[in-house]
């Protein structure tokens, strides 16, 4: 139903706004988490061919789990005769499942934890606090790239923790939802270029490039209105995103990246690696609220202008069909 879908989105914003994340223990984002590490250790073995096909596996067991278990829900919902109360019952579980799938306050509170350590001058724990959120060496990093290390880490983390999810709710529901979250943390986990995780990690990591080939472009052009809305540079913002968003290793983190260095007139500096817009390099902690509340503007955006219309054309067409 497109209420239904609209009303599990918004909600969902307003209870994650509002309440956050819960404790680790109460999360799926933290038990897929586990349970990917425990599949990681299994398929481990030495083998190269071995390991990549293992790598497969990685991805598929917890998206197989978690969409039969969504489509177990929902066909159990559906055995309700009363069809009003089947209808609530569905939007409340929706509403508290799609929660699980974003962060926007999460990600607003590992920001403002580094913020503070470093309005206290204690960058030992603000490193501390962005190696929470980022899987760059954090030890030797100076107060400024600790502060573009956490802006780098908010930009990218709109896709993968808010519109992502949105993006592929509207498009295929909470399976859909899962789906992605589930890609996302393999490729968080084990997706990395190294001796470990070469073998284990590629099929995550290209899963992950694909899934967010789309999202990551519209997320930065959101952003660009965002910029406008919030009274920011919009117009250096949509030229950075242009001439910035291909300079990064990964294929789409670059734009939203990109295009908050251009919203924020700022320099995004990781090193040896790139360097994103051409502002001040210096960041001060207003960029950081500022980020923030571009963020959520971004969201909420992204909610209206992308999530709404891609449910409204699904509707439209499973109509056109149906008749």
């Amino acid at each position: 139903m497109i209420l239904e879908s609209i009303i599990i989105i918004g909600f969902a914003i307003i209870l994650d706004l509002i309440f956050g994340d819960p404790k680790n223990r109460y999360h799926p984002t933290a038990w897929i988490g586990n349970f990917i590490g425990s599949i990681t250790t299994c398929m481990k073995n030495g083998s190269q061919n071995l390991e990549k096909f293992g790598g497969i596996f990685i991805v598929l067991i917890p998206v197989s789990i978690s969409c039969i278990v969504l489509f177990g829900l929902e066909f159990s919902i559906d055995l309700i005769n009363a069809e009003f109360w089947s209808v609530v019952i569905s939007t409340i579980f929706g509403i508290i499942l799609f929660k699980m799938t974003i962060a926007i306050r999460g990600m607003e509170l590992h920001a403002l934890a580094v913020l503070d350590s470093i309005q206290k001058n204690d960058l030992a724990q603000a490193r501390k606090n962005l190696s929470m959120i980022v899987k760059r060496n954090t030890k030797n990093l100076d107060k400024n790239h600790i502060l573009s290390g956490t802006l780098e880490s908010l930009s990218e983390n709109i896709v993968d923790g808010i519109t992502g999810p949105m993006f592929y709710f509207a498009l295929f529901g909470l399976p859909g939802a899962f789906a992605y979250r589930i890609v996302n943390t393999v490729d968080s986990m084990v997706g990395y270029k190294t001796y470990m995780f070469k073998n284990l990690g590629w099929f995550g990591a290209n899963c992950d490039n694909i899934l967010n080939y789309i999202p990551s472009r519209l997320t930065g052009l959101t952003m660009v209105l965002g910029a406008m809305l919030l009274g920011h540079d919009w117009k250096n913002c949509y030229a950075i995103f242009k001439r910035d968003g291909k300079k990064t290793d990964s294929p789409n983190a670059g734009y939203p990246m990109a295009a908050l260095a251009g919203a924020l007139g700022t320099t995004f500096e990781k090193i040896e690696h790139y360097s994103l817009g051409s502002g001040n390099q210096e960041i001060t902690s207003k960029k950081v609220t500022d980020a923030i509340a571009l963020m959520k503007v971004t969201s909420l955006l992204f909610f209206g202008i992308v999530s709404i219309p891609i449910i409204l054309f699904i509707s439209l067409m499973e109509s056109i069909l149906i008749a």
